[in-house]
């Protein structure tokens, strides 16, 4: 009944920027909490940012000061600006809702991924 569909991934050049959008649909769906993970290739999936419905955010260190996490409410739609980005940033980006509104487990509604590359 709910749907996460990521997008704006791509190919870019370190130092280079990109947008992700995650749009969520879902008949009256609302979810305090939202998130942005990702995967790289034999890496545990790592929780990147969040964002509640109020707007309060988190950051994990290695994005901090580079990515930034956004909502729009009446979208439905968080976002990830991708600033300075690294090689090591590559991987398939994944958005979250969480169904608690206050932490993420594998039950909760996740999108299908977009796939980041940053290389030159």
């Amino acid at each position: 009944q709910v749907q996460l569909v990521e997008s704006g991934g791509g190919l870019v050049q370190p130092g280079g920027s990109l947008r992700l959008s995650c749009e969520a649909s879902g008949r009256t769906f609302i979810s305090n909490l939202m998130g942005w993970f990702r995967q790289a290739p034999g890496k545990e999936r790592e929780l990147l940012a969040d964002i509640t419905w109020s707007g309060a955010t988190y950051y994990t260190n290695s994005v901090k000061g580079r990515f930034t996490i956004s909502r729009d409410n009446a979208k439905n739609t968080v976002y990830l600006q991708m600033n300075t980005l690294k090689p090591e940033d590559t991987a398939v980006y994944y958005c979250a809702a969480s169904k608690g509104g206050r932490d993420f487990n594998l039950d909760d509604y996740w999108g299908q991924g977009t796939q980041v590359t940053v290389s030159s």
